[in-house]
């Protein structure tokens, strides 16, 4: 069957396990002290144009955004985010298991607007009382965002121009940044991020990695003994050869972007199928993920041919349906789709 359920649910890319299986007799020092994953942080910081940036390698999402928010905030401190990004919805309280709160904001379109951030802290700090409140000390955003869509320069650059004004860091969720920098519709390069942000992640789990996710701290803001602190909470990898070699692998001969790339290229085949068949968008998604709307009878018949993903109900007969393609997805499977006969 083939799949457009997520863009992880492939493996890894070959390149990858090539250099995992000429590798794996190799001794090498644990717990990312290996010569592959100096190489790696060296390439990634060379990619984002920061000489003395700081990278470090973790293994998941919520892994990284919990321990990322939990070590850079004070104790009374918490982290906005759009009321539809994914540490508010998606991981389980696990920044709120840390501590600290999280701040929602209504989301538009999956992106927090940064004059309604701006209303959110002139009212805050408006409050006689807001010593008794926690303190809003990070922003959190993810490019792409939950629905795939994107923010453009001028948004992020707003963004970050109210966090510096108001003393908050701000961390940029890059689970499937790849797809983000290679979208048509984007004006954001890698460099720009490294330079409006104050930690970002690179990830590999949904660009082509088994998994792994390279943490970029950007202004010498690294919080001190953050190993320490990784591995206090229980997140620090004894064999960080396996995410040292991933990520010296992706950032070789640019194939993190060439793979990225080639998402896109079928994402944007994807929606010329969408569009031949009639179905109705959700929203306009510029990158991998494609939202569609479907009723019970459609997604039955569509369940013959691919897997995907139900997102969530859109009306009492609709269904926000997600269609993801990958580094994995071939012509081959979007001709699936293409031949798939439904009402």
């Amino acid at each position: 069957m083939v799949s457009f359920e997520c863009d992880y649910s492939m493996g890894a890319h070959p390149a990858i396990l090539r250099s995992l299986i000429e590798t794996n007799y190799e001794a090498m020092p644990g717990y990312g002290m290996d010569k592959y994953s100096t190489s790696a942080k060296e390439k990634i910081r060379k990619a984002c144009g920061l000489e003395d940036a700081d990278v470090e390698f973790l293994v998941g999402g919520t892994q990284t955004n919990a321990v990322i928010i939990s070590t850079m905030l004070k104790d009374c401190e918490g982290v906005i985010t759009a009321s539809s990004g994914h540490i508010n919805v998606h991981e389980s309280g696990a920044v709120e298991y840390t501590g600290h709160k999280v701040l929602s904001l209504p989301q538009k379109q999956g992106k927090l607007d940064p004059h309604d951030l701006n209303e959110f802290l002139v009212s805050f700090y408006s409050d006689v009382t807001h010593e008794h409140m926690v303190f809003p000390g990070m922003v959190y955003i993810s490019h792409p965002t939950e629905m795939g869509t994107l923010y453009s320069k001028q948004e992020l650059e707003e963004i970050s121009d109210i966090c510096h004004e108001y003393g908050m860091q701000l961390f940029m969720d890059g689970a499937r940044l790849g797809y983000g920098l290679m979208s048509n519709s984007t004006d954001v390069t890698l460099q720009d991020i490294a330079r409006l942000t104050d930690v970002f992640y690179i990830g590999g789990t949904k660009v082509g990695a088994l998994c792994g996710e390279a943490v970029v701290f950007t202004k010498n803001n690294k919080p001190q003994h953050f190993v320490t602190s990784i591995k206090k909470r229980g997140a620090l990898l004894a064999k960080g050869r396996l995410l040292g070699i991933q990520f010296d692998t992706l950032f070789t001969d640019d194939l993190y972007f060439r793979i990225s790339r080639h998402a896109i290229e079928m994402a944007e085949q994807l929606r010329e199928i969408i569009v031949e068949k009639g179905w109705e968008f959700y929203i306009d998604s510029p990158t991998n993920q494609q939202l569609i709307l479907m009723n019970e009878e459609q997604m039955a018949e569509l369940s013959q041919y691919v897997t995907f993903d139900r997102w969530g109900l859109y009306d009492e007969e609709r269904t926000i349906v997600r269609l993801a393609t990958s580094w994995a997805t071939t012509p081959e499977d979007l001709q699936v789709l293409r031949e798939a006969r439904i009402g």
